[in-house]
């Protein structure tokens, strides 16, 4: 979901699915409160929506793409890392870049593996084939599969935003390409 107001009038309409059993998702709540931090010094308050399967009963955050599973930082920062990383900077240099700390950005970008990078880019390749397929023809080189990864999801990003007339930021929509997983679950590392 990359727009909470359209994600909240999917849920009403009954047209989110479950990702575990794929019955209907119904309103369910909301989550706790809490404070993301983005680029610089600008912070941004959430209450995520919860919602319940009407099949299964499980319980799900429903959160925006412009954030990420279990971090306190945007998906835009988490990002630009990762970019940053995907080029060849390393830990300390982005952490100074983004006033992190060190330690913070280094666990970052150990949850971005090969292994996820690899599944990243197949997300960004089923985005690109869906919205336009020509993002995928004689892409241009990078030097790792996260960059290829992350300039195809920008590629496409941009193709929703463009084609579609969504005006979500680009990080936003790519957070919700990646189903919130911008970075690697501790269970698939």
């Amino acid at each position: 979901m990359s727009c909470p107001q359209r994600g909240e009038a999917s849920l009403l309409r009954g047209d989110m699915r479950c990702p575990r059993c794929a019955g209907v998702l119904r309103p369910h709540g909301h989550a706790r409160a809490r404070t993301v931090r983005g680029l610089g010094s600008a912070t941004l308050q959430v209450r995520p929506r919860r919602a319940c399967c009407a099949d299964c009963r499980t319980t799900h955050v429903l959160l925006p793409g412009a954030l990420t599973c279990r971090r306190a930082d945007s998906t835009e920062v988490i990002g630009t890392a990762l970019a940053a990383k995907a080029v060849g900077a390393g830990f300390r240099t982005i952490a100074e870049r983004l006033g992190r700390p060190a330690s913070t950005v280094r666990r970052w970008l150990r949850r971005a593996p090969e292994r996820h990078a690899q599944w990243l880019y197949e997300r960004a390749v089923q985005r690109c084939a869906t919205v336009d397929r020509e993002l995928l023809v004689r892409p241009a080189a990078q030097p790792s599969v996260l960059a290829h990864a992350l300039n195809l999801l920008a590629g496409a990003a941009l193709r929703y935003r463009e084609r579609l007339g969504y005006d979500d930021p680009p990080w936003a929509l790519i957070g919700a390409f990646s189903y919130g997983y911008l970075l690697a679950p501790p269970m698939i590392i």
